[in-house]
């Protein structure tokens, strides 16, 4: 049987699917092209009436929006329409029918498995420290320390997918490309008129620094001191301030020594910046983890793994030391008999008993593969009747409960989950501005584009807007430059 208007044109055939044999384990014709779990098993009104046990059960997001602009829940949907349970996704399809009324994913085929891009090229001149005076991490002291807020999760059946194996689709994009007739020694001379005699020319550095890759700009950096004797670096900070500075030395940072500083930055000193911990450690890929591990022992002299012990605790604390294996399954082939399995486990590890089995958790959201995990996602929705983020709020709380949050979103769908990080580190007073930085600067080269095109899905309006509308000066024409506006 044929369902109109399913697949959405564009989308690749699914062969093999469902696995033969298995069939009986998916949803039956006549609940298609709903997501899985709904109805509810047994029948039942669709959809279901709200429960109290749901935040924010009283008020959802107005259809074909996430959030609901102006607020995130609060308010009924205009027009008198019914409210929709889960506080946690985007508003029921209006009329009730298809999936119509949910945004649909960017035409660009984008795969749920780890980003796999190459590490620029290492350190230039060996060891990094080398380069600044004193071997102090090139960065300002200044910075937003204040925890992240809270946000709400999308809901993990509100999308659909595209289940490609990441090899498949290295249609991944990144905003900033590798500049064609490069020539190192041209930008460093550009850059050093811009910053010679009184005033700076910011608009120079900003042509140059946001079209160039992470690895021509560590070209530049040695070519800089090659030509003139003089750390381009130290010569930025003396020239700029602020958000600014901030933003163009992180970009100068090869990827893997941002992330490494980010993580040290997050734990040193009083308190310790959890959100920033879970952002790098929860989505990166095994290959990332490894040398992220291996470049904070070698520039900080440090151990990654004996530093989160120590300003953790407890399950939180133990979901980090496993994410720093970096030994994550990365094979993209799903298997959905162990998927099938591994729902059940973590139905009776939570809502099936009193209390959590926290190591089940655990194991199973360390261990499996991103598109292993969102079947298991699917498959629990049938056993548990469900969403699985909604039982890992109920079964879980804190850090540990954004940690595998993190995790599954990133399963479902990556740059849902950065859209959802920006969006929250500009919405209201003031702007986390290390996030808005840190985000923008890493996934520039891997996957902005499809987080851009999520954005404007999930929150109607593009990302270059709200960033325009929250920043101000070169700090905004460079961001805008890297984001492609």
């Amino acid at each position: 049987m044929s369902y109109p208007g399913y697949p959405p044109a564009g989308y690749p055939p699914f062969p093999g699917y469902p696995p033969a044999g298995q069939e009986s384990s998916f949803p039956p014709p006549g609940q298609y092209p709903y997501p899985s779990g709904f109805p509810p098993v047994g029948g039942g009104a669709y959809p279901p009436a709200p429960s109290s046990s749901y935040p924010g059960a009283g008020g959802y997001p107005a259809p074909g929006g996430y959030p609901a602009p102006g607020g995130y829940p609060g308010a009924p949907p205009p027009g008198g329409a019914p409210a929709y349970p889960g506080g946690q996704g985007f508003g029921a399809p209006p009329g009730g029918a298809g999936l119509s009324g949910y945004p649909q994913p960017p035409s660009q085929s984008y795969g749920v498995g780890p980003a796999q891009v190459p590490l620029p090229g290492g350190f230039p001149g060996g060891q990094m420290p080398s380069q600044y005076p004193g071997g102090q991490a090139p960065y300002p002291s200044q910075i937003n320390t204040e925890s992240f807020p809270s946000y709400p999760v999308f809901s993990p059946v509100s999308l659909d997918y595209n289940s490609e194996p990441a090899a498949m689709t290295q249609g991944v994009q990144g905003t900033v490309q590798p500049a064609a007739n490069f020539d190192a020694m041209r930008d460093a001379e550009i850059l050093r008129k811009a910053m010679k005699g009184f005033g700076t020319d910011e608009q120079a550095i900003v042509d140059v620094v946001a079209s160039r890759s992470s690895d021509q700009r560590q070209k530049i950096k040695a070519a800089f001191k090659t030509m003139y004797g003089k750390d381009l670096i130290k010569d930025l900070k003396s020239e700029l301030s602020g958000n600014m500075e901030e933003l163009i030395l992180a970009l100068f940072m090869p990827s893997t020594y941002y992330d490494a500083w980010s993580l040290r930055n997050a734990m040193k000193g009083a308190g310790t910046q959890e959100r920033v911990l879970i952002e790098i450690l929860c989505t990166r890929t095994n290959q990332e983890i490894r040398e992220i591990v291996r470049c904070y022992q070698s520039e900080f002299g440090r151990d990654l793994e004996k530093d989160i012990r120590s300003d953790t605790s407890g399950h939180f604390e133990r979901l980090l030391v496993s994410m720093c294996q970096g030994n994550r399954d990365e094979n993209q082939n799903v298997n959905h008999q162990l998927a099938q399995e591994d729902a059940q486990r973590l139905y009776q590890a939570g809502e099936g008993r009193l209390g959590t089995d926290e190591s089940c958790f655990n194991m199973i959201l360390a261990t499996r593969s991103f598109p292993q995990l969102k079947a298991t996602v699917e498959a629990y929705s049938r056993v548990a009747n469900r969403d699985l983020l909604s039982s890992v709020a109920r079964e879980f709380s804190g850090s540990v409960e954004s940690g595998l949050k993190t995790i599954l979103q990133c399963a479902l769908n990556r740059p849902a989950f950065f859209a959802e990080r920006l969006y929250y580190s500009m919405k209201g007073a003031g702007t986390d501005d290390s996030t808005l930085v840190r985000i923008v600067v890493t996934r520039s080269e891997i996957d902005l584009v499809q987080i851009k095109q999520m954005f404007s899905q999930m929150y109607q309006k593009t990302l270059g807007t709200m960033i325009a509308s929250d920043t101000s000066g070169d700090y905004r024409k460079l961001l805008l430059a890297i984001v492609g506006q």
